[in-house]
């Protein structure tokens, strides 16, 4: 793990970080919170800050269901003034991401400071919000220190750690996906990142059962496995180590939800159960011979121009000129590209295999979501049959990647 951004995990760790802010001349902050993230620890920071003289603005996002969009993030523009401070992104994914955008958008500094194990963006340098309906990360920038209280952490619901665990094995999923689009694609790729976010992912499923009986040292393991994951995108320069075909999924899920009007789901939630999805994928592809390979391919033909379009116009609705735009380089291939593709496929099925038999099958991810208490399956969290498939069958298309979705359909896996 990286050690030029200060990561505190600890108990009572607050004491640390009005330290660090006493040391690096801090004193005026706005601190971004809901109601339960300032009940669960940013009262006590707020309280903590103005003992030793500091200037503390804090701003409450309210809503019954809290997004990193526009109206919420209009709240914190709405509530702060124009004083240089430094802004403390106090919650979970959603609220860092708010503190993140607004804070680089007034030329300021952030700290983070979790409430609970969720996600793995705390140190990323991208904010993924809704953008007119569309899932998006924007660039802004890391931290200057991580701050985690270990018992916050332990006393998060449940539902939020069993979040964090499956964002955290998605990247079993995701780097076995950029390992495809390098060998596809001509992705770029860092073999050393990649061993990285592996290595993290599979600490996590090591320490399932301490994750799962909420110990201080499964906690632990988990929230470092997230920063780790999150360095992992701060030293790529992009969210290709972390998120992949599971990633995408559950984009598609969510933007649906929200074109719906419906309640939204857990980040983590979804992704697990996309992780699921994923590997049944894979677990097909390990059974699947050179030859049949070559069969399968010949069978796939380019479909024309218009047709895609017209898919990704039926899957996406009002956001289908961003998703065009996304897939301009699969949509302008010509013939002779598409079976030079298809040629490349099986040239390297070999290394294909060698990538499939890496991760694990999708039997073991679901009982160490069963373990953690999280969704295996999309009904689980309020998603029909029908809208799995959906996600399963068109989020391929949401971004300009080479992942087990991509490979999935050239081969007719389900």
């Amino acid at each position: 793990m990286r050690t030029d951004l200060p990561v505190y995990i600890e108990q009572d760790v607050i004491a640390e970080f009005t330290a660090y802010c006493r040391s690096h001349a801090l004193d005026r902050f706005v601190l971004v919170a809901d109601q339960n993230t300032h009940r669960a620890l940013g009262a006590a920071v707020e309280t903590a800050l103005r003992a030793q003289g500091a200037d503390v603005l804090t701003v409450m996002v309210e809503g019954e269901d809290i997004i990193a969009d526009a109206r919420h993030t209009f709240q914190v523009l709405l509530n702060i003034d124009r004083a240089r401070r430094t802004y403390l992104g106090v919650g979970s994914g959603t609220l860092t991401d708010i503190a993140r955008f607004v804070s680089h958008r007034t030329a300021s500094e952030f700290i983070s400071l979790p409430t609970a194990p969720s996600v793995d963006g705390f140190t990323s340098i991208g904010a993924p919000m809704v953008i007119d309906g569309l899932k998006i990360t924007v660039p802004c920038h890391g931290p200057l220190a991580v701050f985690a209280d270990l018992q916050v952490l332990m006393d998060a619901p449940r539902s939020l750690i069993a979040a964090g665990f499956g964002d955290m094995l998605a990247k079993l999923t995701s780097v076995a996906d950029w390992e495809l689009g390098y060998l596809l694609w001509d992705e770029k790729f860092d073999d050393v990142i990649a061993r990285r976010s592996r290595d993290a992912a599979w600490a996590c499923a090591q320490k399932v059962d301490a994750i799962s009986a909420g110990s201080s040292d499964g906690i632990q393991a988990l929230m470092e496995g997230l920063i780790e994951s999150g360095f992992c995108m701060l030293d790529f320069g992009a969210t290709t180590p972390a998120s992949g075909a599971e990633h995408h999924t559950s984009h598609y899920w969510e933007m649906k939800l929200l074109r719906e009007g419906r309640h939204s789901v857990l980040h983590g939630a979804k992704v697990g159960i996309a992780v699921v999805a994923s590997l049944q994928r894979f677990d097909a592809l390990r059974q699947i011979s050179r030859a049949e390979a070559a069969a399968r391919l010949r069978l796939m033909h380019l479909p024309s121009r218009e047709a895609e379009i017209g898919e990704i116009r039926a899957a996406y609705g009002p956001i289908t000129e961003q998703v065009i735009a996304q897939q301009r380089p699969f949509l302008d291939m010509t013939e002779g590209d598409f079976e030079q593709l298809k040629q490349k496929i099986l040239a390297c099925w070999d290394e294909i295999q060698g990538i499939a038999v890496q991760v694990p099958p999708a039997a073991d991810m679901i009982r160490w979501l069963r373990s953690v208490g999280g969704p295996a399956y999309g009904v689980e969290v309020g998603l029909s049959p029908e809208e799995v498939a959906l996600g399963l069958k068109y989020a391929h298309y949401y971004r300009n990647r080479f992942t087990v979705g991509k490979l999935s359909r050239f081969l007719g896996v389900p």
